[in-house]
């Protein structure tokens, strides 16, 4: 398109702290019952004075760190007094001038994509609107929690590489454990600003979308607003600076207000909250707290098991999916004592594969998540040899991890108890197949005249006389050989 799209995104996020920002009410994103978590503090009755929440300003220091971002040593609290109807203060504790970190970055496929800053403030109450009431109701459980608020620059070219940039921001957050960032729960929203130009140096009309609650809204609100802006363009029309909104039904941004400037807000700083100083030694405490962050992560898992990108991606997007991975993996090389490349290139190959596929599916099924999975790594590691062993079948193996995901308990005691363990002798097979062959004349007919199905009818029939339990390779090695 003859159209530069030059977008830039506003992030915020509810931090995981037991308490709100500058009071001690309960910091409780579940809790249901509306106006519960509420004191003198945070309704600004008068004559209260806020307290600052050390571990929230170490919380946004800790992901500021992991971004790449500068930590400046002293920082404060600016008032922004704007009408908020669900902010009982009338105005928001926020930061304009000092926030606490400046010039970071986060790389999405190779773009390296600027962080303005991040700062720290109060999360506004909650309104609700009642269907056919020109009235509404205000819950301010939500008011005073502690919300981490995150400014790019205008790197980002396209909807797709905005969704990227939140699904990996979500992931860090997440990794270091300072925000569930669950869209769904309003635990992070965005907000995009986006303007076209007919070249870097020749900006258009900025245009913002509040208040997206999905990474599907960010990408189609950014990819309509393109489309929007360039017929408007191309109509020698003008681009209006304004707020938009995303209609998820109608899959259309709509206006919503004229755009407000800093002026509007008439910022000063907060007279009832010291400035935040010797933030060197908060950033020194924060820094070693950092635990390996998703893409380091992802490129020493493809070093390390060798295993597939598409593979590798859904064990990251977890970090107690890809820790429990590694625990198993721990174990399994404590049972076999690997050391050959090969061997331990089976087992991690099958460890994955059990693990992405039928523990994933049960669990889903089920309604778990891996965290709350009964089955042990060391229990699943020892899964895992009895199938590389060949002392299960793989239909065995079902019935065994089932049961373990139920119970629990130790594979081999479940083998055991079920009588689920695979024959591999092959004097007790041959009598088997011998006596399948005598019984099965006409498939044995089919497979002489090169009815290769034939073959595997006869092997179903081995199964079904050993009840499930006999070694399917050396069946079908017998049975040909009798055959034969």
């Amino acid at each position: 398109m003859k159209y530069i799209p030059v977008i830039g995104l506003e992030i915020h996020a509810e931090l995981k702290t037991k308490s709100k920002m500058f009071c001690d009410c309960l910091n409780d994103p579940e809790e249901k019952e509306p106006n519960t978590n509420i004191c003198p503090i945070c309704m600004g009755h008068p004559g209260t004075l806020p307290v600052i929440n050390n571990k929230a300003v170490k919380f946004v220091v800790k992901t500021a760190l992991s971004l790449n971002c500068q930590i400046p040593e002293s920082s404060r609290f600016d008032r922004k007094n704007y009408f908020y109807p669900d902010l009982p203060k009338a105005y928001q504790i926020s930061q304009l001038y000092a926030p606490l970190s400046v010039k970071g970055f986060l790389s999405i496929n190779g773009n390296k994509i600027r962080i303005k800053e991040i700062h720290l403030e109060e999360d506004t109450g909650k309104l609700n609107h009642l269907q056919g009431e020109n009235s509404s109701l205000v819950d301010f459980n939500r008011a005073g929690r502690p919300l981490m608020e995150l400014v790019t620059e205008p790197d980002i070219v396209s909807g797709e590489e905005a969704r990227r940039f939140c699904e990996e921001l979500r992931l860090i957050f997440r990794y270091l454990n300072v925000s569930e960032a669950n869209m769904e729960k309003g635990q992070m929203r965005c907000e995009v600003n986006i303007s076209l130009g007919l070249n870097k140096k020749k900006l258009g009309t900025k245009v913002e979308i509040k208040n997206l609650n999905s990474f599907r809204a960010v990408e189609r609100s950014v990819n309509y607003e393109i489309k929007r802006q360039a017929d408007l363009l191309d109509s020698d029309d003008k681009v209006i600076q304004e707020t938009r909104g995303w209609d998820e039904n109608k899959q259309v941004t709509f206006s919503q207000r004229t755009k407000e400037g800093a002026q509007d807000y008439r910022y000063f700083p907060e007279p009832d909250l010291p400035p935040l100083t010797n933030m060197s030694k908060v950033s020194a405490k924060a820094s070693s707290e950092i635990p390996e962050l998703p893409q380091a992560k992802r490129e020493r898992f493809l070093d390390e098991y060798k295993i597939p990108q598409s593979d590798i991606d859904v064990l990251v997007s977890n970090k107690n999916l890809a820790d429990y991975f590694e625990q198993v993996i721990s174990e399994l090389k404590t049972w076999l004592k690997i050391k050959s490349i090969g061997d331990k290139q089976a087992l991690v190959k099958l460890t994955v594969n059990y693990l992405l596929t039928e523990l994933q599916k049960l669990l889903i099924d089920d309604g778990l998540k891996i965290e709350k999975c009964k089955i042990s790594p060391e229990n699943f590691a020892e899964f895992i040899t009895l199938i590389e062993q060949k002392e299960i079948s793989s239909s065995a193996a079902q019935t065994v991890l089932k049961e373990m995901l139920k119970t629990g308990a130790d594979p081999s005691n479940i083998v055991d108890d079920k009588e689920l363990k695979q024959v591999s002798d092959k004097d007790a097979l041959s009598k088997i197949a011998k006596q399948v062959v005598s019984d099965n004349p006409k498939p044995v007919k089919d497979y002489k005249e090169g009815k290769e199905s034939a073959l595997q009818f006869l092997v179903g029939k081995v199964m079904a006389a050993s009840k499930g339990q006999a070694n399917p390779e050396i069946a079908r090695e017998l049975l040909k050989k009798q055959l034969d």
